[in-house]
């Protein structure tokens, strides 16, 4: 069994020093905890966790809350992706993960108290109602918690950066020859809302004008719904040349409602996306989507809520911003 000596005699430092790195100590610097934790996992060093726990009063177990409201799973690549990435980063800290609900079985239980019954030592919320009652009291517990795509006042937050995206989309098609720009967007969420005001002051900017007809809503990760949505824009009388969709996994629903009507993409339609899921990447011809660094989202958001648990009187609450990159593909035609 791999100790503590074994550990030190590696890294040519004191047990004291792969101690203090191993708890996170303050009395270490961020380098030297790194270089002991990876050497730790590389050697297969196992804590006593039992006499940490009673020596630290954590638990090292991170709660995550993701409600899923479109029955995507975990299959759902942007999703699936940044749970990955808290998981690893987590590990590398040496902390587990679990899911927080607001269910035990068949017990009802708000998400604040399934937290406490976990002894979660913080919580990460990946994906849910913000608006939920729920939701709310457990950003307002005592329980450290860091939110993905949605900010409250006052709290940690790690946001895609959706403004810059849509903005990057719309130059881009405009650049192109598109005047004609429908935007199908996602169900009324913090994110929707910054989305569709990026979308508008993109298109004031360039002065396109944008009919009321253009503006269409689906649920995100519902190709049914979006493939709806591409219907009723196909069947105006003066169609878009291009059309934006919520989500790379909602534009099958366009796809196939595009064939059915007989068009090519891009030929005949353009087409936009937006996560930059890996499908994105394997359709022909490849989906110009934005796309989001789901990797980073999740790696960030479990180093602000470690900061905030390690340090709570000088961690400093405020909004961190992950910048994507638009993937042009090759499904916006340019006609000028």
């Amino acid at each position: 069994m791999v100790k503590l000596k074994d550990i030190a005699e590696a890294l040519g430092v004191s047990v004291g020093t792969v101690s203090k790195g191993l708890r996170h100590s303050h009395e270490i610097s961020e380098e030297v905890t790194d270089r002991i934790i990876r050497k730790a996992n590389e050697l297969g060093y196992i804590a006593n966790s039992s006499a940490r726990n009673l020596k630290t009063n954590r638990s090292y177990v991170i709660g995550v809350v993701y409600v899923d409201k479109s029955r995507a799973g975990l299959g759902h690549d942007y999703f699936s992706t940044m749970l990955s990435s808290i998981r690893d980063e987590l590990s590398l800290h040496g902390y587990d993960f679990t899911f927080v609900s607001n269910t035990i079985g068949e017990n009802k239980l708000s998400y604040v108290n399934h937290a406490r019954y976990r002894r979660c030592d913080g919580v990460i919320i990946v994906t849910a109602d913000f608006k939920e009652p729920e939701i709310i009291e457990l950003v307002e517990s005592e329980i450290p918690v860091v939110t993905i795509d949605h900010v409250f006042n006052n709290r940690s937050a790690i946001l895609s950066d959706n403004d810059e995206g849509l903005e990057q989309i719309i130059n881009y098609v405009y650049k192109k020859g598109h005047r004609k720009i429908a935007f199908i967007h996602g169900e009324d969420t913090a994110v929707t809302e910054q989305r569709i005001a990026s979308f508008y002051k993109a298109c004031e900017t360039l002065q396109i004008e944008v009919p009321k007809d253009y503006i269409k809503e689906a649920l995100y990760h519902f190709p049914k719904q979006a493939g709806l949505r591409t219907r009723e824009l196909l069947q105006l009388k003066e169609r878009p040349t291009c059309i934006i969709y919520p989500d790379d996994y909602a534009f099958m629903g366009g796809l196939t409602e595009i064939e059915k009507h007989g068009l090519k993409i891009p030929e005949d339609i353009s087409v936009v996306g937006y996560d930059g899921i890996f499908l994105s990447r394997i359709l022909r011809p490849i989906l110009c989507s934005y796309v989001q660094n789901s990797t980073e989202i999740g790696k960030q958001a479990v180093n602000r809520l470690l900061e905030q648990i390690d340090k709570p009187k000088s961690f400093i609450r405020k909004p961190v911003r992950v910048k994507g990159v638009l993937q042009e593909g090759q499904t916006v035609k340019d006609i000028h």
